[in-house]
């Protein structure tokens, strides 16, 4: 799902057409009022919107790329990194400075994305009572509030990513390894002159092997380039562990294939977006394949990415814009009444799994997606991650 169709899907009941940048920002505000207010009462958007809520609320989504190839020595001490399959992580959490990376929780056929904090910002990625929400308004309009940050750290497969794309790039070395460093358009848009506050820090972690960290700030000089390299020295490989899922599939229409899943997240930068909304797991198919070099960005923001595709959203059902059917299995069209969603719901309605075409070009009928959502089977307990599945196993039938 491009990311400017995310922005599109939250800003209103049909796809806007004409809209600018401000537009934009103050529907997001609005949407994020609407979104919160869902949660507090109980009820939130179809999944995909709720994805795209927070998407576009925490500040507005990004991506872009890098140029070089660095010195190929490992580092010192420094065990080499693994040659993993597709939907494994290699990598865990770190802290540096007033950045702390998670641990991954999105990963495909091409790279790994985990979420980035800071002692100094805000990052709104979790859904907020009616109180926490008013509350949280109050803080960022007092004087010395925290500004917002939404920060990921995307750590690509070797090959993957294309480091001369970055448009506006600068080379600089960062602790003996080659880097770029760039500002980013706001909101996206290439047509759209750079944001200081938006940066983009990359840098090659092993042959031919690139790590990117993305931040959208609401604040000009933070975090600032330095702050960003502090990162490069201490990411180090870890595992490999395969992806966990809370489900397995039963049933695929023929040519689509496993693109991206998310653990303990949706798939994808709305996964990245919502990391902390208490969602189970996902994952993106595609028809065919996506390529896996070449990349200047994740998957969903790039231009003319996914054409024809669907997800599996296995959340609780407070995470729905529908009401919870214990039980009940229900279809909703989509725009043009093509696609659209199915919901199958728990026997006592407290989860929901989703299966949806909604923003990512799907062309399948809606009874090849309720045949999809109805073959998916959950784990016993989709709070307990010893009864999932490893993704390999899992997202084939």
């Amino acid at each position: 799902m491009q990311l400017r169709e995310l922005v599109d899907a939250v800003t209103g009941d049909e796809p806007p057409m004409g809209r600018t940048v401000d537009d934009i920002v103050a529907a997001g505000r609005r949407a994020e009022r609407r979104r919160r207010n869902r949660f507090a009462t109980a009820g939130a958007a179809s999944l995909v919107a709720v994805a795209v809520a927070s998407a576009i609320t925490v500040p507005v989504l990004d991506a872009r790329r890098t140029s070089s190839t660095l010195s190929e020595a490992p580092r010192p001490g420094v065990s080499p990194w693994p040659d993993a399959s597709p939907f494994t992580f290699t990598f865990t959490g770190y802290d540096a400075g007033t950045l702390h990376v998670q641990d991954p929780i999105v990963v495909s056929t091409a790279y790994q994305i985990a979420p980035v904090y800071s002692d100094r910002h805000t990052s709104n990625d979790r859904p907020l009572t009616a109180d926490e929400a008013e509350s949280m308004q109050q803080e960022t309009t007092a004087a010395g509030a925290k500004p917002s940050l939404w920060a990921y750290l995307t750590v690509y497969r070797p090959g993957a990513f294309a480091p001369a794309a970055i448009k506006g790039g600068r080379n600089v070395m960062v602790a003996g390894r080659r880097a770029v460093q760039a500002t980013l358009p706001y909101a996206l848009d290439p047509s759209q002159p750079p944001e200081r506050g938006n940066k983009l820090f990359a840098w090659q972690y092993a042959k031919n092997a690139w790590a990117v960290v993305t931040a959208i700030s609401g604040d000009e000089a933070t975090p600032s380039f330095r702050d960003l390299s502090g990162l490069v020295t201490g990411l180090k490989p870890a595992g490999p562990t395969p992806a966990p899922l809370p489900f397995t599939v039963g049933y695929l229409p023929r040519g689509y294939v496993p693109l991206q899943v998310g653990t303990h997240a949706l798939p994808g930068l709305s996964g990245i977006a919502t990391a902390r909304a208490g969602d189970y797991g996902g994952a993106t198919y595609t028809r065919p394949p996506l390529r896996t070099s070449g990349l200047t960005a994740p998957f969903d923001s790039v231009e003319g990415g996914i054409r024809d595709g669907f997800h599996i959203f296995v959340t609780p059902s407070t995470s729905s814009n529908q009401s919870p059917e214990p039980g009940a299995t229900r279809c909703y069209p989509g725009a043009a009444r093509r696609g659209g969603f199915c919901n199958v719901w728990s026997a006592d309605g407290s989860v929901v799994v989703q299966v949806s075409s909604e923003g990512v070009g799907g062309r399948l009928p809606q009874a090849e997606l309720l045949r999809i959502a109805e073959g998916i089977t959950v784990a016993d307990d989709v709070r307990d991650e010893s009864t999932w599945t490893p993704a390999g196993d899992a997202l084939t039938p």
